[in-house]
């Protein structure tokens, strides 16, 4: 048999709370029931969701979760977070619902992926689909490259933003003289965001004014411009 639909059905505090957050990520509700037991069901194109409410869930003790395969990582992320910019004036970086970043993950062959995390907890991770991957993944070779590789594991997979944090501050505690700059920027501006997820807006703010204050050349800038944009996100999302 082919052509067979499988639909995550994930807990939640309030279907409301469910319904509003995917509309502004673009989602129409399918269906929605109050009794006998509260559900609802929402769609984005060919993406399903399904959420049943318990009373007197705790979303920050969450174990649901599922994968989102596609081709389009990044175009997805935009859509989301246009959705968020129009609906909150910023992306959600921080507290429950929130969404993490496009980054290349070491737990999955270097395929990039990012996570929503939504009012229910749920761990919605998005990758991008193996089949469809323009080229091999790359081994990060830097030793900030590496420190930054592993700390994605732990913060964006596995939800350990502690230890993401130690990875991180042990890496930039003791700078080597060929650390690369980008390298430097991408782990800084990381930071940060790690940072905001903590509730640390001190630190976000410094990690940020270091990252604006590496030298680099104008390739260099080139290649980190990717990071600086996050950096702005960040950024607007202190103010």
């Amino acid at each position: 048999m082919t052509n067979e639909v499988t639909v995550p059905l994930l807990p939640c505090a309030s279907i409301d709370d469910i319904e509003a957050f995917y509309g502004v990520l673009g989602f129409r509700t399918t269906y929605k029931q109050r009794k006998p037991n509260a559900c609802v069901g929402v769609q984005r194109e060919d993406l399903h969701l399904q959420f049943f409410e318990i009373a007197g869930f705790d979303p920050e003790q969450s174990y649901g979760s599922c994968l989102v395969l596609t081709a389009d990582i990044e175009g997805l992320h935009r859509a989301f977070a246009a959705g968020m910019r129009a609906a909150y004036g910023k992306v959600l970086v921080s507290g429950t619902p929130r969404m993490t970043r496009p980054r290349s993950r070491k737990n999955a062959d270097g395929l990039g992926g990012f996570s929503v995390i939504d009012p229910g907890g749920n761990w919605i991770r998005v990758f991008r689909d193996a089949a469809t991957a323009p080229m091999p993944a790359t081994t990060p070779a830097g030793r900030l490259a590496k420190a930054l590789a592993n700390a994605v594991v732990q913060a964006d997979s596995r939800g350990s933003v502690g230890q993401a944090v130690r990875i991180l501050d042990s890496a930039l505690a003791r700078p080597y003289a060929d650390d690369d700059p980008v390298e430097q920027v991408e782990v800084l501006v990381y930071r940060a965001e790690l940072a905001m997820v903590l509730h640390d807006p001190k630190t976000a703010a410094e990690m940020l004014a270091r990252a604006q204050s590496v030298t680099l050349t104008e390739d260099e800038s080139e290649r980190a411009a990717p990071a600086f944009d996050n950096a702005a996100e960040l950024a607007a999302a202190l103010r």
